[in-house]
């Protein structure tokens, strides 16, 4: 313990504790629910998009620090509450986009699906995983702030600390944002020009049902150049797998099968399936058995780290004495709170009727939530100081509490479909949980070395939960409706909107509770990624490639051939990349959100409803393009994808160009 003591002992923070400048005050935390607000939502629409998010703390500071030097001055504690605010609604949504779309596909559980209940589970799962990370602080933040780094709380300090260039940093994000609006509305709006080019094979030809395609969005680009070349590279290799050899080869053994082979969609003979076709019935749940491999193996890899969490988190918990006056850096939320509030949480969960299962099988559920909830709060934390936030495998965490969960309830017989859903609520809650458990410790990270109050920021980090649930349900079922004036009923589960770890997290429980899996295909999956592992590559983010369509991934492998180019001309040696503080960063990561931005608002006009000229009921983004008349591309055949790639080769040679730019 020496060292680790001497470290916390050498330590001084940028605001000093016998220092209290205002931190908490009323203007922080509006401008911080504002963001939470924005970020929420755009994350919602990036995790059902494309089963990714990306770290909203660093623009979210970014933006704090230019809005208050544009209508006043501020301290570096307030824009530090600004980020945190901000940031939670950014983890809560990733979390509930990750498993509660699942209810749609699960016996029963379409019911459930409805704005309270999304509401209530987001609500319980984040302000757990505030409350969890309380006692764990001392132990992970402080104890240990020479050993685990934190990336994005470290950069994001960085940030504060260089406030004086708030404007300059600010510009790059809003210049992002700002092109990212104006090229999708023009694309998806307007139709000014074709959003996914591609080219397909002939299911009579020698290579039946190939294609390749890209969805050509800003926030797609902006994700991949955040990500960098080596990720997004094994994120295009998994979709080229399923598009380019999964889909041919199904395509090709079963041409001549003269019956329908399950699960298949629709009785259709392979015979006489488009390539969506061939890759929703059978190549999909080979993606999804890779996924769920990978994240175990990505647990696995990490329990070192879970072991070593556990041990010093429980021994520091003896640290907590009656008595002993603390500096303004060192109070917490007192631990008699965190009981009570975890366990008045647990109870609301249990006996609200609303939310899935009855008493007192829902008491059960609430025990299953406080048990792997704050084991794998436990493991987030440790392992996002260490990989980062983007790289914490909260999918492996949440398969692996449902696989345990949903082992429980068929050793006690809780096999039928009302089961389904009280098992996904399970994983829904945990998997949020954790997510803002390890964003909560990037930012108390942020917070440790610019010298804030952590209670200040914990209360803050339960406002920010508790703002943005109000748009995350919202956006949620908004996006679900969006496609209702085409003849489908939940846009969420098809290529548009794919929820690639929702989608796999009812396949899961379907298959240990209704034995309702195509297990041949699902073990084909599994063993893939096991390849890939021995291969010498980490498989999660190849079996996230080979579970979304190559449309997905391969306009993010552009962004990620963005990055390598502008490091190659900026002179940077591999392994010396630009930092996250950089300009095509921010500008990046204006992309993503004003993508995102943009999408949700597209999502929104799709469900509206309105009257056409000759008195049918169609969608205000139809009965705008109709007004508009731009439907041009549609009739121009394969000038329409070289049309569309030109604008988008414009896009990135935008990006470039930021990139250049110094700060």
């Amino acid at each position: 313990m020496s060292e680790a003591k001497a470290a916390e002992t050498k330590f001084k923070p940028y605001i000093p504790a016998d220092q209290a400048p205002p931190e908490f005050t009323a203007k922080a935390i509006i401008l911080g629910a504002i963001f939470g607000l924005i970020f929420g939502a755009a994350t919602v629409y990036l995790a059902l998009r494309a089963g990714l998010t990306v770290s909203a703390s660093i623009p979210i500071a970014v933006l704090a620090i230019a809005v208050f030097k544009r209508f006043g001055k501020s301290t570096i504690l307030e824009n530090n509450i600004v980020q945190t605010i901000g940031s939670a609604g950014e983890s809560v949504a990733a979390g509930v986009a990750f498993t509660i779309p699942a209810l749609i596909f699960l016996a029963g559980g379409e019911a459930f699906f409805n704005y309270f209940n999304i509401f209530t589970l987001a609500l319980v799962g984040g302000i757990l995983g505030v409350l969890f990370m309380v006692p764990l602080r001392r132990s992970l933040i402080v104890k240990e702030h020479g050993t685990l780094p934190y990336p994005e709380g470290t950069a994001c300090a960085e940030v504060l600390i260089a406030g004086e260039k708030g404007g300059s940093l600010a510009g790059k994000v809003f210049a992002g944002l700002g092109i990212a609006f104006l090229y999708k509305s023009l694309m998806s709006i307007l139709g000014l020009w074709k959003d996914v080019p591609g080219y397909a094979m002939s299911r009579t030809s020698a290579f039946p049902n190939a294609s390749v395609a890209a969805e050509i969005t800003p926030e797609y680009l902006g994700v991949g150049y955040i990500i960098g070349p080596r990720i997004a590279g094994v994120l295009a290799a998994g979709g080229v797998l399923t598009s380019l050899v999964l889909v041919p080869l199904i395509s090709f053994i079963g041409d001549a099968l003269p019956m329908f082979l399950k699960p298949g969609i629709n009785d259709l003979l392979i015979s006489q399936m488009t390539p969506t076709q061939v890759r929703l019935g059978y190549a999909r749940y080979i993606g999804a058995g890779a996924v769920a491999a990978a994240g175990l193996i990505t647990l696995i890899r990490t329990l070192p780290t879970i072991v070593s969490a556990f041990r010093d988190s429980f021994k520091n918990l003896k640290d907590a004495k009656a008595g002993v006056a603390l500096t303004r850096t060192e109070r917490d939320i007192p631990i008699t709170y965190v009981i009570v509030g975890s366990i008045a949480l647990v109870l609301i969960v249990a006996v609200l009727p609303q939310l899935p299962g009855t008493f007192p099988g829902t008491l059960l559920m609430g025990l299953l939530v406080v048990v792997f909830g704050f084991f794998f709060v436990t493991v987030s934390s440790r392992i996002v100081g260490i990989i980062g936030s983007s790289s914490n495998p909260i999918s492996g965490m949440t398969i692996a509490t449902l696989m345990a969960t949903c082992l429980i309830f068929v050793g006690l017989g809780w096999t039928g479909e009302i089961y389904q859903s009280l098992a996904l609520a399970v994983g829904g809650i945990v998997c949020i949980a954790a997510a803002n458990a390890g964003a909560t410790s990037q930012d108390l990270k942020t917070g440790y070395i610019a010298g804030a109050t952590p209670i200040s920021q914990q209360l803050g980090l339960v406002i920010g939960v508790v703002v943005s649930t109000f748009v995350i349900g919202w956006t949620l079922q908004t996006i679900d409706n969006s496609m209702q004036f085409e003849g489908v009923q939940h846009a969420i589960g098809t290529d548009r909107y794919a929820a690639p770890q929702a989608t796999l997290m009812a396949t899961i429980v379907k298959g240990l509770l209704a034995q309702d899996l195509p297990w041949g295909l699902v073990f084909v999956g599994m063993f893939i990624s096991v390849v890939v592992e021995l291969c010498g590559v980490r498989s999660l983010s190849f079996a996230v490639g080979a579970y979304l369509p190559l449309s997905t991934t391969a306009p993010i492998f552009v962004g990620g051939l963005m990055k390598a180019l502008a490091d190659r001309m900026a002179g940077h040696k591999a392994g010396h990349e630009e930092s996250e503080v950089s300009s095509g960063m921010l500008y990046s990561t204006g992309l993503v959100a004003g993508g995102s931005l943009t999408g949700v608002a597209i999502a929104l006009l799709s469900g509206i409803s309105t009257t056409s000229a000759d008195g049918t009921e169609i969608s205000i983004l139809r009965w705008v393009l109709d007004l508009v008349g731009v439907h041009g591309w549609e009739s121009t055949g394969g000038w329409a994808d070289i049309i569309g790639i030109i604008f988008f080769a414009g896009l990135c040679f935008m990006l470039l160009r930021a990139a250049r730019q110094k700060l």
